[in-house]
């Protein structure tokens, strides 16, 4: 799928890599509009979603994408499939999801739903493949703002309940990983406090 020469085994620095990471922020499908990406510009950008480390070439991932028409179509089909799925919901508030969910994949010009599909039947461990989507979704977030567009990904209930999964496209034995919205940001939220990675960092030493 990718057609990215690799010119080196080496790997030179890369500040401008560095400098995107560091400005990184996802944001929300409502502040995303038209236009999305292009047919082109969407295979280029999940070519370099799936450079992710992929223990034993298992592949465990894939795409579904979500624009145009298929955003209502699909949003019709999950309403009533949450209104099941809640039968002693106060109703009001039943509606009211019900409402989210339908109009669900209109809040951005397209979605990319990246579905983890785990094979059981080798010696690679479970968690480590659903890992390995898991980076798959956050390159497509990197992918995205390099390619000069807003995303962010998100899970919910239409990522998390099996009927409104496999409306969505998953299989038996698969989930979804993440639902990545795509579109032109009209705005970007400000920066956010972040993590002091000091804090969070531990270097082992042996026990006495």
């Amino acid at each position: 799928m990718s057609d990215i020469p690799l010119e080196s085994a080496l790997v030179p620095p890369a500040p401008q890599l560095l400098a995107a990471m560091a400005r990184r922020r996802s944001v929300p499908p409502a502040a995303l509009s038209a236009p999305a990406p292009s047919h082109e510009q969407l295979r280029h950008m999940l070519a370099l979603a799936l450079r992710v480390p992929d223990h034993g070439l298992r592949e465990p991932w894939r795409f579904v994408v979500i624009d145009g028409e298929a955003r209502a179509e699909l949003g019709r089909g999950l309403a009533p499939l949450y209104r099941v799925a809640n039968p002693q919901m106060d109703e009001a508030k039943r509606e009211k999801f019900a409402g989210i969910m339908e109009r669900l994949f209109l809040a951005s010009p397209m979605a990319v739903v990246v579905i983890s599909r785990p094979d059981r039947n080798c010696a690679i461990p479970v968690f480590e493949q659903e890992l390995s989507a898991g980076a798959v979704c956050m390159n497509l977030l990197h992918a995205a703002q390099a390619s000069g567009f807003g995303a962010m990904w998100v899970t919910g209930w239409a990522a998390t309940n099996p009927a409104a999964a496999t409306l969505i496209g998953a299989r038996e034995g698969e989930k979804i990983a993440g639902i990545v919205h795509l579109g032109t940001a009209a705005s970007v939220p400000p920066e956010r406090p972040r993590p002091d990675a000091e804090a969070l960092t531990s270097f082992w030493t042996p026990s006495i």
